[in-house]
C-alpha cells in the first residue's frame, strides 16, 4: 500500500534530521503494527493551499492507494482568505477521488491573534469538507504539540523529533482506520515494496 503524505512544512520534516519526518516516523509504526506500506513524504515547505492544489498532479505520479492531506497552516499563518482555502482543498479532495485515492484529512485551526471571525471561518474548512466528501477527518493535526515547547522547535510552530512522535501517535488510529486491518497470512509474508 503507498500512502502520500500531502502537506507543508509539518509533514516534510522542517529543519529535523530525513530520519525524523513524519512520513518516515508513521512508516515505521505502521510497518510495526504489521501493515506492508509505503508512505511517500510529499510535504513542501512554505506551501498554501493553492500551492499544494498547483502540485498535485506532481503527486499523483506516484500513484498511491490513500493520502493524508495536510495543507492549511500556511494560509492561515498568512491570514489568507479562508473561502480560497477551501475552493482549494476541495478541488484537491475532488482530484483525489477522481483517481479513487482514499483520503483522511488532518485539519488545522486558525492562530487565535487572527480574530474570532476569521476563527470560525477558517476552523469551519475541515469539517465542510468532510461532510461534502465523506472522508475521515483528524481535527487538528498539531493535536497535544501546539503550546508544548518541549515539542517543538525554537520558533514554537513546527514539531521536533518529540513533537512528530506525538503526532504519529495521534494520528495512528485514524490511519489504522483508513486502512483496515493488516494483511495476515500469505498476504503479509511477501516483500516490502
Amino acid at each position: 500500500m503507498r500512502i502520500l503524505a500531502f502537506g507543508d512544512s509539518l509533514t516534510a520534516g522542517y529543519n529535523l534530521p530525513p530520519g525524523d519526518a513524519f512520513p518516515v516516523k508513521l512508516e515505521a509504526a505502521l510497518r510495526a503494527k504489521g501493515y506492508r506500506v509505503q508512505v511517500i513524504n510529499a510535504g513542501v515547505s512554505g506551501d498554501t493551499t493553492a500551492g499544494g492544489r498547483a502540485r498535485l498532479d506532481w503527486a499523483l505520479a506516484d500513484h498511491p492507494d490513500y493520502a493524508i492531506v495536510e495543507l492549511g497552516a500556511n494560509d492561515a499563518l498568512r491570514g489568507l482568505d479562508p473561502a480560497a482555502a477551501l475552493a482549494n482543498l476541495d478541488a484537491i479532495l475532488g482530484q483525489f477521488a477522481a483517481h479513487r485515492v482514499k483520503i483522511l484529512l488532518a485539519g488545522m485551526l486558525a492562530p487565535p491573534n487572527l480574530g474570532q471571525d476569521y476563527g470560525r471561518a477558517f476552523n469551519a474548512i475541515y469539517p465542510k469538507l468532510q461532510d461534502k466528501w465523506h472522508v475521515p477527518l483528524y481535527p487538528f493535526f498539531l493535536d497535544g504539540v501546539t503550546l508544548h515547547p518541549e515539542l517543538t522547535l525554537p520558533d514554537g510552530l513546527h514539531p521536533n523529533t518529540r513533537g512528530v512522535e506525538r503526532i504519529v501517535a495521534g494520528i495512528l488510529p485514524a490511519v489504522e482506520a483508513l486502512l483496515g486491518p493488516p494483511a495476515v497470512g500469505a498476504a503479509a509474508g511477501k516483500a516490502a515494496p
